[in-house]
């Protein structure tokens, strides 16, 4: 055991450079949610949510460093009880309402020159892994893609839904030719579902995106893709725990 954890901090020193890259990962961690406050340090089967995504990136082969960007105290202090690099709080013009994930991205990399990729981890993902981290960055890297993001299955198929219009009656959300009953029948689709974000770090400078048309796909299935946003979120998210159990 003790020999395991000392191997451990060794690798935890040396770099992981993957192709010779440097490799930042960034956990945006705001303390204003509206829809459940403080949720990013309410337990969520037994650990602070942060705290999953904390040992996940941890856990990388390719993330050289890993920065928690928060603005509030007590999500600081959280994070550094479970082992999270957490520098000064974040700018005030940052932890705004109308402040964006990428903005504290486009800060950070100003502030820590000398990545070639930087990759983005929503601590509202506990479900996401190790492998989906380092399976993402190495999509990113061997397609040659400038950015890779994960992407699940959605419950329900865009060909399924329809909007209203003004009198009422269906219209359907995409247009096709005949009428598809059968969901196998159906082309896949894909929908973000906020677990990984990679990109170079020079071409996210410039775009200040992770999805364009240029960006590539990592998919990851349902189970492990639940975002965890609302009330109903973590009683459905601590029931899948258990039946994984």
């Amino acid at each position: 055991m003790i020999l395991n954890e000392r191997m451990r901090s060794m690798q935890r020193g040396l770099s992981k450079m993957i192709q010779g890259k440097k490799v930042l990962g960034i956990i945006p961690a705001r303390g204003g949610s509206k829809g459940v406050p403080m949720k990013n340090t309410r337990l969520f089967n037994g650990k602070p949510l942060i705290a999953w995504t904390i040992e996940a990136a941890k856990q990388s082969q390719y993330l050289d460093r890993v920065i928690v960007s928060s603005d509030h105290k007590d999500i600081m202090r959280v994070a550094r009880e479970w082992g999270g690099d957490v520098p000064e709080a974040r700018p005030e013009e940052l932890a705004r309402d109308d402040s964006t994930s990428i903005d504290v991205v486009l800060h950070l990399l100003d502030q820590l020159p000398g990545y070639d990729y930087v990759v983005l981890l929503q601590p509202t993902s506990p479900f996401r892994t190790a492998a989906d981290i380092d399976g993402c960055i190495e999509m990113c890297l061997t397609t040659g893609a400038p950015a890779a993001v994960s992407v699940t299955e959605p419950e329900q198929s865009p060909y399924w839904m329809f909007k209203l219009n003004s009198e009422g009656r269906l219209d359907p959300l995409v247009q096709r030719g005949s009428t598809v009953l059968r969901r196998q029948d159906l082309p896949a689709v894909y929908s973000l579902n906020g677990a990984v974000y990679v990109a170079s770090v020079e071409w996210f400078q410039l775009s200040k995106a992770f999805v364009t048309d240029q960006t590539v796909g990592y998919v990851m299935n349902q189970n492990r893709s639940l975002d965890i946003d609302t009330e109903q979120d973590f009683i459905v998210g601590e029931a899948l725990f258990s039946l994984n159990e």
